[in-house]
């Protein structure tokens, strides 16, 4: 799977984790020089407190286009059936495929 924006590859992996319809990316396998840590933060009943990349490409930015879970809340680990900790998910005009 890839994750595309504004035309770069910013993340790419064969090990993605679907949740609810959402890729999720291993953490490293993002490339980091395209992420900055946003204040975003969102909470889902079942998943926990969610926390937001905002990314970078050719001076072009896309606010909170990015999300994971450090933290995931008890349970939510059990019933995805695998580790999503810190995986990352995307929106915003970021295309997966």
């Amino acid at each position: 799977m890839k994750a595309v924006w504004n035309g770069q590859v910013i993340a790419q992996s064969n090990e993605t984790i679907v949740i609810e319809g959402n890729h999720y990316f291993p953490p490293d396998t993002l490339k980091r020089e395209y992420f900055r840590e946003s204040d975003m933060q969102t909470t889902c009943p079942w998943k926990g407190l969610a926390n937001y990349y905002t990314i970078i490409v050719d001076e072009q930015t896309n606010p909170d286009a990015a999300w994971y879970y450090a933290h995931p809340k008890d349970g939510s680990i059990q019933r995805v059936g695998k580790d999503f900790s810190n995986y990352v998910a995307f929106w915003h005009g970021v295309t997966v495929n």
